[in-house]
């Protein structure tokens, strides 16, 4: 499969801070790459040197095939950026800010005209078409700012952090229209701090941390290794005193967690027998409605290897607005 975008032993500083500190890894054509890391992990600062927005102290760049190392804009015509902050102009309407991106790009009038339209009605802004971009709310800057960001239909699209600090359901539909760009055939970069986005969207992932990529790997092959314990999931409808305790008693092998809100999560190196576990929770007087096999996720995965606890990317979540 064709590499579209190769970097080796990229390095930037900053005073005496190294924001990014030697990477080297490559996306390939029609891939949804993730870069996940916490803030201040280097995510910008590297989708900026692949973008041409700060140039390399030292590394290589290829974007298409091209050398892009010592001209950063020399791939540019198969690029597209949505930046972290929104880039277009407040005063102008949302059809105004497309149609003036896509005469940036070289789009004739009427063919400028007519993808604007289109995609303010993929993105569902057709309402908000004629009204001015700074009086729309955040999900909605985001959505036009995509659009902007695609609007002469790149090869490449880069993504940062583009459902930061947004309502729920305006980072759903974001997510949606992603997925779509990338069924498309469109080759994805995208950086975040939201382990579950990355989890959900990408094909491979790397883990970034203080200017280091410390893995890349697919999903499946991240959490592969974790998956020596077999996990069950009870949910208990009615709570019970000291059942932990009793669990453990009784099933020696295991090893059980009472979560609270009535789940209790069990561990066992064995595959796990669910009935006895369910049958001695109903004579201690429960009531079991579920109970589900487990496979570990994408923040198991991360916690283990970067040592970054995820209630540490929860925090960056509230303190972005976020909450998805």
């Amino acid at each position: 499969m064709i590499d579209t975008i190769a970097v080796a032993g990229l390095r930037k500083c900053f005073a005496e801070v190294e924001a990014v500190s030697e990477i080297s890894f490559s996306v390939r054509q029609g891939e949804l790459f993730g870069f996940l890391g916490p803030n201040g992990a280097g995510k910008t600062t590297t989708i900026n040197m692949l973008t041409g927005l700060a140039r390399p102290d030292s590394g290589t760049i290829c974007i298409g095939g091209i050398d892009c190392t010592g001209k950063p804009r020399a791939a540019q015509y198969l690029v597209g950026v949505v930046p972290d902050e929104s880039n277009l102009y407040p005063e102008l309407t949302g059809f105004d800010n497309l149609c003036f991106c896509a005469a940036l790009h070289g789009l004739r009038k009427a063919e400028r005209q007519a993808r604007a339209r289109e995609l303010i009605d993929i993105f569902d802004l057709t309402k908000a078409a004629h009204r001015k971009f700074g009086g729309y709310s955040r999900g909605m800057k985001r959505r036009l700012t995509i659009a902007a960001g695609i609007i002469h239909k790149p090869e490449i699209l880069f993504l940062d952090e583009p459902t930061t600090g947004i309502d729920v359901a305006s980072a759903r539909q974001l997510r949606h229209l992603i997925a779509d760009l990338h069924r498309a055939g469109t080759t994805i970069f995208l950086t975040t701090h939201y382990i579950e986005e990355a989890e959900r969207l990408c094909d491979r992932i790397a883990f970034i941390v203080s200017g280091r990529i410390v893995r890349i790997d697919t999903v499946d092959n991240l959490v592969q290794p974790m998956q020596v314990k077999n996990v069950v999931q009870l949910t208990c409808e009615n709570a019970l005193t000291d059942i932990e305790a009793r669990l453990s008693e009784s099933f020696p092998d295991l090893k059980f967690n009472d979560i609270g809100k009535g789940l209790i999560r069990v561990e066992g190196d064995a595959p796990i027998r669910v009935g006895p576990l369910v049958r001695f929770l109903e004579d201690q007087g429960g009531e079991v409605s579920e109970a589900r096999r487990m496979r570990p996720s994408l923040e198991d995965v991360f916690v283990r290897i970067t040592g970054i606890e995820a209630d540490a990317m929860r925090k960056e979540k509230e303190k972005a607005g976020g909450g998805q």
